[in-house]
C-alpha cells in the first residue's frame, strides 16, 4: 500500500502528466492497472459481452483509463462506442496519437469527480480499475476526508451519467468490507462481487458489478 503522501499525490493530475510524460514510443502501458484484459476477459464475457453485445453500440465509458489497452481490446471485438476520460492531458494526447488510426475510441481530457462533459444517463457500462483506488489513502479504518471527499464526488458522477439500465463494472485489490461502505455510502447501489484470484500478484482482486437501485 503506498505511503500517505505517496498515496495523496495519486490523485493529482500532475502526477499522472509526469509519469506519462516519459512513456516515450512504446506501445506497452505504463500501468495496467489491477490485471490485464487477458486476465479479465472471462469476466467481460460474463458480465459485459453477454449482456451488451457489441452490435447494440452500448456507450461504455472508462474511468482514468490512462494508457491501458482495454479499450482498444474492446474494439477489437466490436465495441466501437467508447469514451476514454482521463485527467492527464498527458496521456490523453499520447493516447489520440498512438491511436490516431483507430476509429470508435473516443478521449477526452475531463475529471471523473465532475464530468460536466457527459451527458446525464448516456452511458450503458462504466468502467474502472485504478481510477478511484487512487483516490484512497490513509487508513482503511478511518479514511482521511480528502479520500472521502473525492470518492463521494466520483461516485455520485458515476451514478449520474448510467442509464437506468446501465451498470458500473469496477474492479479493485481492496479489501471488501473497507471498499464496499466507499462505493454504497448512501445504500444508492445493487451489487454483486465476484472474487477474480491475484494471477501472478500476491494480491487477490475482486470485481464488482454496480446498478442503480429502482
Amino acid at each position: 500500500m503506498p505511503k500517505t503522501d505517496e498515496g495523496a499525490a495519486l490523485g493529482h493530475a500532475s502526477f499522472w502528466d509526469e509519469r506519462y510524460s516519459k512513456a516515450g514510443d512504446s506501445t506497452e502501458p505504463t500501468h495496467e492497472w489491477f490485471r490485464d484484459f487477458a486476465s479479465l476477459e472471462p469476466w467481460f464475457k460474463k458480465h459485459l459481452f453477454a449482456t451488451r453485445k457489441p452490435d447494440t453500440r452500448p456507450r461504455i465509458i472508462h474511468f482514468g483509463s490512462g494508457d491501458s489497452t482495454v479499450p482498444y481490446d474492446l474494439l477489437k471485438r466490436g465495441y466501437d462506442n467508447q469514451l476514454c476520460l482521463d485527467f492527464s492531458a498527458v496521456v490523453v494526447e499520447l493516447m489520440e496519437s498512438r491511436h490516431a488510426a483507430e476509429k470508435g475510441v473516443e478521449w477526452q481530457n475531463g475529471d471523473v469527480r465532475d464530468m460536466k462533459d457527459v451527458e446525464s444517463g448516456s452511458v450503458d457500462v462504466a468502467f474502472d480499475k485504478g481510477t478511484l483506488d487512487a483516490m484512497i489513502f490513509g487508513s482503511p479504518w478511518s479514511p482521511p476526508e480528502e479520500t472521502l471527499e473525492n470518492s463521494g464526488r466520483y461516485m455520485k458522477e458515476v451514478q449520474r451519467v448510467l442509464k437506468d439500465d446501465g451498470f458500473f463494472l469496477y474492479i479493485t485489490y481492496r479489501q471488501p468490507h473497507f471498499i464496499k461502505p466507499i462505493l454504497n455510502r448512501d445504500n444508492e447501489w445493487d451489487y454483486e462481487m465476484e472474487t477474480l484470484g491475484g494471477g501472478d500478484s500476491s494480491f487477490e482482486y475482486y470485481g464488482f458489478i454496480l446498478k442503480k437501485k429502482k
